[in-house]
Formats: C-alpha cells, structure tokens, sequence
C-alpha cells in the first residue's frame, strides 16, 4: 500500500510523486551540499595557515642569513668581488670562521693586559724603590741638593734604573697560579731590590751617564 503523499495517479494512470517527497529530497541534497563545503572550507584554512606558516618560517631564516653577511667582514667581501649568490653553507663555515677569529683575537687581548699589568707591578715597585733610594741618599750627604739635577738627567736615571730592574722582574716573574706568583715575587725582591743590590746598580748607572756625558 502506497503512503498517502502517493497515491494519487494521474489521469493516464501514471503515480504523481508527492511536492512533500520533493521537498524533502531537495533539503537533503542542500544539507549534503553545505556540510561538503563545509568542510572543504576548513581544509582548506588549515592547508592555508600551514603554508602562510612555512613561508613565516622561511622568511625568518632568510633574514637570519642575510644579517649574518652583513655582520660577518669576509662574507661581504666575498659578495662585493663575487656576482653569485653566496650558498647558506658558505655563509655558515664563513660565520663560524670569524667567531673563531675573534676568539683568538680575544685571547691575544688579555694576553697583552696581562702582560702590561705586570709592567704596571714592577714600575709601581720601581718607583716606591727609586723614591727609597731617594730619601736614603739625601740622609747620607745632607749638604746635596737635588734641584741642582736637572729633570733630564732625573729622567735617564730612573729610565735606565727602571730598564735594568724589569729585565730581571720579567725574567723572574711566573703567573703559573697565585703561588708561584707570590713566590716569583718574594725571590725578586729579595734578590733584586736589597738597598745593597740596588746601591750598586744606581752607581752604575751614575757612571754610565757620567761617561756618556763626558
């Protein structure tokens, strides 16, 4: 038996398919229509956000790279002297050349700050001696006075008394660790720096200028 939106036939007996049975194939087929694009909507977004974010991604290291050649001196050389584009792998061992360059360059710094603070030592023990020597020597001729000296011989003789005591304090001193600093140190001074020893060495040099002059 035929349900009721059906049976009705037409006058050469052919079945009349109801307008309620269309309408609701019609409804049926939009609904499937728009969960399809649905869908493809939202594959679509996401096929879209994973691009627009390799692309980001992209981007980011391009932009690394190329700071790098501008940050990197042999990398821009490279590039003014050369018409091809510089490889990533050029630009990274380039990079990593120059981090070790400045590396060394670093190294070689404090090397040479150490080694002018231990000038700075051995003229501040210098001078705190020359001063010493000063002081003792006007207490044994009172009767001297040293504004006769003129400051051009002043400055020979503590040059040459300065020369001649860092040679011996630089030959003698050791920055191994802070013992055999302390060590070095102790050993100069009480070989080097006596008032007998350094008596004898401002004689010298006296003379030396003396015949030098003369």
């Amino acid at each position: 038996m035929f349900p009721r939106s059906i049976r009705r036939t037409s006058s050469n007996g052919s079945l009349e398919v109801s307008s309620a049975q269309n309408t609701d194939c019609s409804l049926t087929t939009d609904d499937e229509d728009s969960d399809h694009k649905t869908t493809l909507s939202y594959k679509e977004r996401r096929r879209e956000a994973h691009t627009f974010a390799e692309q980001k991604r992209r981007d980011a290291i391009k932009r690394g790279y190329d700071e790098l050649q501008l940050l990197v001196p042999t990398c821009t050389q490279q590039d003014h002297l050369s018409s091809y584009k510089m490889s990533k792998a050029t630009v990274l061992q380039k990079s990593i050349d120059y981090i070790q360059f400045l590396h060394q360059q670093k190294k070689n710094q404090e090397e040479d700050l150490q080694k002018l603070r231990k000038e700075v030592v051995a003229l501040q023990i210098m001078k705190a001696n020359y001063e010493q020597m000063v002081k003792m020597h006007q207490q044994t001729q009172p009767g001297l006075n040293c504004n006769q000296v003129s400051d051009e011989v002043k400055l020979k003789v503590f040059q040459a008394l300065c020369d001649s005591l860092f040679c011996s304090f630089d030959s003698a001193f050791d920055v191994t660790d802070f013992q055999q600093m302390s060590s070095s140190i102790f050993s100069w001074l009480e070989e080097h720096c006596k008032p007998q020893t350094l008596r004898q060495l401002m004689t010298a040099i006296l003379n030396q200028l003396k015949n030098v002059n003369n």
